[in-house]
């Protein structure tokens, strides 16, 4: 069975670090134990780290560490072309396109900034669709 791809937006991966137990987090576990197929490139990287490491979000750095180390152990790091697409925010685009790009669904909760496109969910949606 092919595991099912995934972009994850910044904002379920650092509301998975400061809620452990949430919907977030269940998707992170997900990933964790090879049930998803994490997608993301050097640009979304660079997102997530400056993200976790911020000092008023009081994340762990060690919880932050394991993240970003197994984003880069488990994960695909590609490097999508830039859409023509519409989009709400545009600094959101790069999780949009990596999402096209790779066929993967884009796990966010700010559906706001997106398209409203049946690949973009929310995590409660995301784990609906899950099981």
């Amino acid at each position: 069975m092919t595991k099912r791809r995934i972009v994850i937006d910044t904002n379920v991966f650092a509301s998975a670090l400061m809620s452990p137990g949430g919907k977030p987090d269940k998707i992170y576990r997900m990933f964790l134990l090879g049930e998803l197929s994490l997608v993301f490139n050097d640009y979304i990287l660079s997102e997530y780290k400056s993200v976790f490491y911020r000092p008023h979000l009081r994340i762990s750095q060690k919880d932050a560490d394991i993240m970003v180390a197994s984003i880069l152990q488990y994960g695909e790091n590609i490097q999508p072309p830039t859409s023509t697409s519409e989009m709400p925010d545009e600094d959101d685009r790069i999780f949009y396109d990596t999402a096209k790009y790779a066929g993967a669904c884009l796990i966010t909760g700010n559906l706001k900034h997106y398209p409203n496109e049946p690949h973009i969910l929310s995590p409660a949606q995301f784990l609906e669709l899950a099981y």
